[in-house]
């Protein structure tokens, strides 16, 4: 026997091994890690070098580049297996903060999130979003994700499948389900939301979510800040606001009786 064929017999141990091992592991990802603009209002744009570029329907976003939304902005993006987010007003992400790790889909730092985790191949995809206090696992589902400015603390509500939290700097990791949420706060252990678990519907969940997040971001803002473009109060405009002198009366006034 030659000794290239006893070399190679050698080698077939660890060449099976090497066939187990590739063979456990996922297929690689989709070459294009770009998220496409699907969906777009209001002022949406993509830092560059520190400057925003407005974003439109069409656009793509790249990697660790941040996308940031005005008060009335929000945008939808699909990557290319299909998965979606959608990021709501005043809100800043980073978009796949750490290549080469494909998984690491979005860092939320302040905002809102929608996330929709397609499954790839009828199999589990795995995703995380990373917040300044959690670190939120997927593997296909629907969830929302919030950041509050002022403590920075993460909500997190689950509308299908199954999604992990774990704290980012404290002890702690939670399971949540359909109908579950969670708020982790930056500076304490992870704890039980403060929902009721396993009895809301989704779309309560998600009214419950849009009320909390409104209530938390309002508290944050200065009076006369809000509300309206360029900083106005709305003092002189309709609604609640100063309404001016009431209208004189429609009727002519009552005769005067001739002098005496």
């Amino acid at each position: 026997m030659s000794g290239f064929v006893r070399t190679g017999l050698r080698l077939l141990p660890l060449l099976a091994a090497a066939a187990v091992v590739c063979s456990a592991q996922p297929a690689p990802p989709l070459t294009d890690y770009a998220a496409k603009v699907v969906s777009c209002s209001g002022q949406v744009s993509v830092l560059h070098d520190d400057q925003p570029f407005v974003l439109n329907i069409g656009d793509t976003v790249q990697m660790k580049q941040v996308i940031v939304t005005g008060p009335d902005g929000s945008a939808i993006f699909r990557v290319s297996d299909g998965s979606t987010f959608e990021v709501y007003p005043s809100s800043t992400v980073v978009f796949r903060n750490n290549p080469p790790n494909w998984r690491d889909l979005i860092d939320l730092l302040v905002g809102r999130i929608r996330v929709h985790i397609e499954k790839w191949g009828g199999q589990p995809n795995f995703n995380r979003v990373h917040t300044p206090s959690a670190v939120i696992s997927v593997r296909g589902t629907t969830f929302d994700v919030s950041v509050t400015e002022d403590d920075q603390s993460t909500i997190v509500a689950v509308e299908e499948g199954q999604v992990d939290v774990r704290h980012r700097l404290q002890a702690g990791e939670k399971l949540l389900n359909a109908g579950e949420s969670i708020r982790v706060y930056r500076d304490e252990p992870i704890a039980e939301s403060t929902l009721d678990k396993g009895m809301l519907t989704r779309r309560v969940v998600r009214g419950l979510v849009d009320i909390l997040y409104m209530a938390l971001t309002h508290v944050t803002r200065q009076p006369g800040l809000g509300g309206l473009p360029g900083g106005g109060s709305g003092g002189g405009g309709t609604g609640t606001g100063n309404t001016g002198p009431p209208p004189p009366p429609t009727s002519p006034p009552p005769p005067t009786s001739p002098p005496h």
